[in-house]
């Protein structure tokens, strides 16, 4: 029987199956694969698969293409990216002082830097897309009132690469977001679906952020979560920055400058176990 060779990584609990084909001999990883290597009961459970591949451009390290528990394909992750930077750096670059990298994403090259001997890693995110909101308070979505109690709740959209809808609320401790969550992924107004950030503000420079992920469900992080929520709270001036957002499995640390500047995101990950899975 053939086995498929992991790694086992994680980023604050965001946990994650990588798999190297830097050389190019590895089988393809398909959505049914995904899904597969995704179950918790009965494959290795993961909130996605990272394929690490020959980059397409030149001046990549390598590319990395994500696919999720539902078998759909993600265009980001900053969790995940510093899980593979991490890996490329354990695998060759330590021994070669190699400490900045460029991997290759469907939302474009990402300039990545291992920082610490390997206990921090630092990701330009890019310039991030705040769509125009009214009034400030951001765009209101109609909600079925069936299901959650408020029948309309309001959401800033943020671009990172991928898309996110953010939402401001007093206490994300005790907001449902397993009602609302999957609600507004699927609703109409994201065709595309979206990922949703839940947001408190808990001082000028710290939020606390629960996530709903685009073809996961609830993480313990999302580092793109964790920059939208930034971006969105900077641009409407509920913090300044630099921001630590807190998320159910410890904290990240995200910079904005403001329009036209890149996000930069910042925060450990580690490697669980390695192993091999049966194709």
């Amino acid at each position: 029987m053939r086995q498929l060779r992991f790694t086992k990584m994680h980023g604050l609990g965001n946990d994650f199956v990588v798999v190297n084909d830097l050389e190019g001999d590895t089988s393809p990883v398909n959505p049914a694969l995904a899904r597969r290597i995704c179950d918790r009961r009965f494959g290795i459970g993961a909130d996605q698969v990272l394929w690490l591949k020959r980059p397409i451009d030149s001046s990549a390290d390598a590319r990395m293409e994500i696919l999720n528990p539902d078998g759909s394909s993600a265009e980001m992750c900053g969790n995940g990216i510093r899980a593979v930077t991490l890996e490329l750096f354990r695998k060759s670059g330590k021994r070669a002082g190699k400490t900045a990298y460029v991997i290759e994403t469907l939302a474009g090259l990402k300039h990545v830097e291992v920082r610490g001997e390997g206990r921090s890693v630092r990701v330009d995110m890019g310039r991030p897309v705040l769509y125009a909101e009214p009034a400030g308070d951001g765009e209101l979505l109609r909600l079925p009132s069936t299901f959650v109690d408020a029948e309309s709740i309001r959401f800033f959209e943020v671009n990172v690469g991928n898309p996110h809808a953010v939402i401001f609320v007093e206490d994300v401790a005790r907001f449902l977001v397993e009602q609302h969550g999957p609600l507004i992924e699927h609703h109409p107004r994201f065709p595309k679906r979206t990922n949703v950030e839940f947001v408190q503000v808990l001082g000028s420079g710290c939020l606390r952020v629960r996530v709903w992920e685009r073809g996961t469900g609830i993480t313990l992080a999302c580092g793109t979560g964790a920059c939208a929520a930034v971006v969105a709270a900077l641009a409407t001036n509920r913090v300044a920055g630099p921001v630590t957002v807190e998320l159910p499995g410890g904290s990240l640390r995200v910079e904005w400058g403001g329009p036209g500047h890149s996000v930069f995101l910042e925060g450990p990950a580690e490697e669980t176990f390695r192993g091999e899975f049966p194709l």
